[in-house]
């Protein structure tokens, strides 16, 4: 027996082929064939003297995919997972969308299969950078134009940069939750000012600024790491649930998913501090973008998300393109996984315009609502 200081490695059994075979566990779920590949996206952006991560080496990076069979003449829908997530929670969804779509959904650099290169940004800038040129990368190494492009809460952040600076491969924006609406200015949240004012929320505010994510957390626990996230999963979408209960193979599968992709290296969790101020609030605004908005979009949130659709309200006010905010009961932030008949809903009456013979006689489905 091995003595000395503690080997914390071998209390985290997680690897990247840990996080593809769970990856594969919970996508046994699904009924539709799909492949899933590592795209290769280089060792930094073309003609940049500075790597996506700094790094000393020439290795390239790779981003985890998931392509989905569909008919030829489908659009592509792309899908962007959030915050702490990874493309294996839109698990729900695929089947459905895939009938309609050529679905492909991806994990963004530093998260779930994908490569975890060090984080070493040190601003808002070179952070955005970090996810919305590795995401160009991997669009130009598949030859995409023309799709449909969907993010979830951070990731509806990282879609809506994008297409921001990237607005010409983009027929549809759909941001479902998304983050970073409103800055801490913006926002009159007295209950955040009065917990900031106490030691707990200087704590708190510490933790944030340091860095500490949510991950060090299961990291630290080791071997109770994986007990953590059973009942984080088991409370948010089974007793807690606010509409569609996981079934016990799904709860099982997720949850042994989420381990795999929260416990691995820290790699891009880290943007937290960079993009969002304590409380989430965004360090640089898409409220303040919505003027230079150049792609039709689609917001979609759960009833009891807490997210507010208010910022989508506001934002709207200042955009030259269609915009157009979809309400869905019976669901809070993962409004895919709550009430993911009322989801694809949503996503199908977005895009009827490349879905319907005659967009303008779709109505707003039953049960759905607009604000």
């Amino acid at each position: 027996k091995q003595k000395g200081s503690c080997p914390v490695l071998r209390w985290i059994p997680t690897s990247t082929d840990h996080i593809i075979a769970a990856e594969k566990r919970l996508l046994s779920l699904v009924k539709t064939p799909y492949v899933q590949e590592k795209v290769d996206i280089g060792s930094g952006p073309p003609g940049s003297k500075i790597r996506w991560f700094r790094s000393k080496s020439n290795e390239s990076r790779f981003i985890n995919t998931v392509t989905f069979d569909a008919k030829d003449d489908s659009p592509t829908l792309v899908m962007v997972h959030g915050y702490g997530n990874s493309q294996g929670f839109f698990f729900r969804n695929f089947d459905a969308l895939a009938k309609r779509f050529r679905v492909i959904a991806v994990d963004q650099l530093g998260w779930g299969g994908s490569s975890r290169p060090d984080f070493t940004c040190k601003s808002t800038e070179e952070t955005e950078a970090w996810f919305i040129d590795s995401f160009e990368e991997w669009r130009k190494a598949k030859n995409l134009s023309n799709f449909i492009l969907l993010g979830h809460s951070f990731g509806g952040y990282v879609a809506a940069k994008y297409a921001l600076k990237h607005p010409e491969h983009i027929q549809h924006l759909i941001l479902v939750g998304p983050a970073g609406f409103s800055s801490e200015s913006d926002a009159k949240s007295e209950a955040l000012i009065r917990l900031r004012a106490t030691w707990k929320g200087a704590i708190l505010n510490h933790l944030w600024e340091s860095n500490f994510t949510p991950m060090k957390i299961i990291r630290g626990l080791g071997p109770w790491g994986p007990n953590l996230v059973r009942r984080y999963t088991s409370a948010r979408f089974g007793t807690d649930a606010t509409c569609d209960l996981l079934k016990e193979d799904e709860s099982r599968l997720l949850t042994d998913y989420a381990y795999h992709t929260l416990a691995a290296k820290a790699s891009g969790e880290l943007c937290l501090k960079h993009i969002f101020s304590f409380g989430a609030f965004a360090r640089m605004p898409l409220l303040h973008s919505a003027s230079e908005w150049k792609v039709p979009t689609t917001f979609i949130y759960g009833y009891q998300d807490w997210m507010n659709y208010e910022g989508a309200q506001e934002a709207r006010k200042h955009m030259k393109v269609p915009c157009e905010i979809i309400r869905v009961p019976q669901a809070g932030h993962y409004v895919f996984i709550d009430n993911s008949n009322g989801f694809h809903s949503a996503v199908l009456y977005a895009c009827r315009k490349f879905l319907s013979p005659d967009p303008d006689s779709e109505s707003l489905p039953e049960g759905l609502t607009s604000a």
